[in-house]
């Protein structure tokens, strides 16, 4: 699997997990309130701030009819049309923003909802292309970002897999410049129970891309989790408060809880390491520490070993416990005084022992 190149970063296995802030609709109509919350990203040490590109007449109509209505979730009663010309930012933002998040060490990317959202987007040259999980039928839509040779990262919630197929088969037909897939629940917020993270290496084996999280539950665990099943990218959405209220307030983070959730990913990853067997560095010092087998009798010499003179006990600076059966029985070679760690040169018809050192460590 190659890794996805975004910006600085690489994206992929083998490389650290690329954290994403989603700005959406926290930014609550305020540019400055916006500003802060791409700092708050930069300083609670995620690797990328992304928006959202579209205004309320790209996504839908100022209609009343009941199939306009929102049913189910956070937002009920409320017209799409409504909701997102509250949450939509404003096209002007953009570049500043932009500027904002590449003084802070941010990459900058957001997902466009439409080819006029990509043409803005593309004047700003961003890194990325983010397809919404709402858009994943929009197969037009991904061509059309796939187009411009860069990568799209798609999520995938409420996806069917013939969906994913197609929404893959485009993306690379379209000459997207990589694909990174974002497992994903659409319910907001999502219920830990319905997240199913072992999606996450279904995906990346069956796609051969690599594969994160969209993550719109209220804790780190989801996070955490998909990070230990192989997860390579993290989006949270980031509020600087959710007291403040806003769409999508519930299942945002405040930037204390993300700052958390990046250090724990970050402590995630070290804990997972790589495969090995064998004792650590600092398991060395504690193998001294292990049991062995000592003499805890004063012995005489060709005195015939028992289990009353012969013991597993610590330290471990005996020979290991596997021997004790082929020790006992064996005289003496010499007189061995109490407390001595058992050796074979001490014992008479020392057995052809090979040595086991290094066969097990990696």
């Amino acid at each position: 699997m190659n890794p996805v190149q975004i910006g600085r970063r690489l994206v992929g296995p083998g490389h650290p997990v690329y954290v994403v802030a989603e700005l959406s609709a926290n930014h609550q109509g305020s540019l400055e309130r916006a500003a802060a919350i791409v700092r708050a990203a930069a300083r609670a040490g995620a690797d990328a701030i992304k928006l959202q590109t579209y205004t309320p007449d790209t996504l839908t109509i100022a209609c009343d009819r009941p199939e306009f209505r929102i049913g189910g979730t956070l937002w009920d009663g409320r017209t799409l049309y409504d909701l997102y010309h509250e949450a939509f930012t404003p096209w002007e933002w953009h570049a500043e923003l932009q500027a904002i998040a590449l003084a802070e060490g941010l990459d900058f990317f957001s997902s466009p909802f439409d080819s006029s959202a990509v043409d803005l987007l593309e004047a700003l040259d961003v890194p990325a292309y983010k397809i919404a999980s709402f858009e994943l039928v929009d197969l037009p839509l991904i061509r059309r970002a796939a187009r411009v040779g860069k990568p799209l990262v798609m999520s995938t919630g409420m996806a069917t897999l013939e969906e994913i197929d197609d929404a893959v088969a485009a993306a690379r037909g379209g000459g997207a410049a990589g694909i990174v897939l974002l497992h994903c629940n659409s319910g907001y917020p999502a219920a830990p129970s319905e997240m199913h993270l072992r999606t996450i290496p279904f995906l990346a084996d069956r796609y051969g891309v690599p594969v994160g999280l969209s993550d719109h539950t209220r804790t780190p665990t989801a996070a955490l989790a998909a990070v230990a099943l192989g997860a390579c990218v993290i989006e949270k959405h980031l509020t600087l408060s959710r007291a403040d209220g806003g769409p999508d307030a519930a299942f945002s983070l405040e930037p204390d809880e993300l700052a958390a959730l990046v250090e724990a990913v970050r402590e995630t990853e070290a804990a997972l390491g790589s495969v090995r067997v064998g004792p650590t560095e600092r398991e060395r010092a504690s193998r001294a520490l292990r049991r062995s087998l000592f003499v805890v009798e004063d012995v005489a010499p060709g005195e015939v070993l028992t289990d009353r003179q012969v013991r597993s006990i610590r330290p471990g600076h005996g020979l290991p416990p596997k021997h004790l059966d082929e020790v006992l029985g064996r005289r003496a070679a010499t007189a061995i005084p109490r407390g001595t760690p058992l050796r074979w040169d001490l014992l008479e018809d020392r057995p052809q022992v090979p040595s086991p050192i290094g066969r097990y460590e990696a």
